[in-house]
């Protein structure tokens, strides 16, 4: 922890690359935990991959909507520790960009200004046949859903055209989105300390913004061990939300 804090003094372009276990305190399970997606594979006989990937939801776009409705949405979950910290770090001039993996948009709602997200926002959709926007309570009314058989169902419509409308999350077998990955590596090779936690590192391409860091100091902070331990300069094996609160002072 004294260790952290003096990079933390010691560094003025701070990159924070972040996942899923950013978000676990907040009680998002993890992609792959127990209570997490691979869980609710039991109810409908399909892997999480082939379920959240673009041709399942132009095939069976019901059955995608029932699992990412009921799996991938926490709206009553709230910002933890390391949220907090990072937006105070922001705010100190510390921190100059959060590059994450995750959709939750809990960063933002921590306070949290330069964020990228690779993977998209379940709080962003657009109709997929005229571009309009809607947020998440929209998608997430039945009362906005496609009718079938005189009960509304799980399809969210367009309001302006009658599209359907697709939230802005990247699936399986869709590219990440350019201008997105684009800004998080320059962010990550300006920085002179990249803080990775959260993520054990293994999904490609997101880990592989990693390797483009040329700064001083590299901090890996993850429950478990990744790939990348033996070129970091700090390594701690303990809840992000725990350090950083301690670190950053967070009540």
């Amino acid at each position: 922890m004294d260790k952290l804090k003096q990079i933390i003094e010691e560094s003025n372009n701070i990159v924070f690359f972040g996942g899923a276990g950013v978000s676990t305190e907040s009680n998002i399970p993890d992609f792959r935990s127990e209570s997490g997606l691979y869980h609710a594979v039991q109810k409908y006989g399909q892997s999480p991959e082939t379920m959240l990937s673009h041709s399942f939801f132009q095939n069976h776009t019901e059955t995608f909507y029932d699992y990412y409705k009921n799996n991938l949405i926490y709206p009553e979950a709230k910002p933890n520790k390391a949220h907090l910290a990072l937006a105070k770090l922001e705010r100190e001039g510390k921190l100059k960009a959060i590059v994450t993996q995750n959709i939750d948009g809990l960063h933002q709602l921590a306070g949290s200004k330069v964020v990228y997200e690779l993977h998209g926002s379940v709080l962003r959709n657009n109709c997929m046949r005229c571009g309009e926007f809607y947020d998440l309570g929209y998608i997430m009314n039945p009362e906005n859903c496609k009718e079938t058989d005189g009960i509304r169902g799980l399809i969210p419509i367009c309001k302006k055209c009658g599209g359907m409308v697709k939230p802005d999350v990247v699936l399986y077998e869709e590219p990440l989105n350019d201008e997105v990955v684009q800004q998080a590596v320059q962010a990550i090779s300006k920085a002179d300390t990249l803080i990775v936690g959260g993520t054990s590192l293994v999904v490609y391409p997101a880990a592989g913004l990693v390797n483009y860091f040329r700064g001083k100091n590299l901090v890996l902070i993850n429950k478990s061990k990744t790939q990348y331990n033996g070129k970091a300069n700090l390594v701690i094996n303990d809840p992000i939300g725990e350090v950083l609160g301690a670190v950053c002072e967070i009540e």
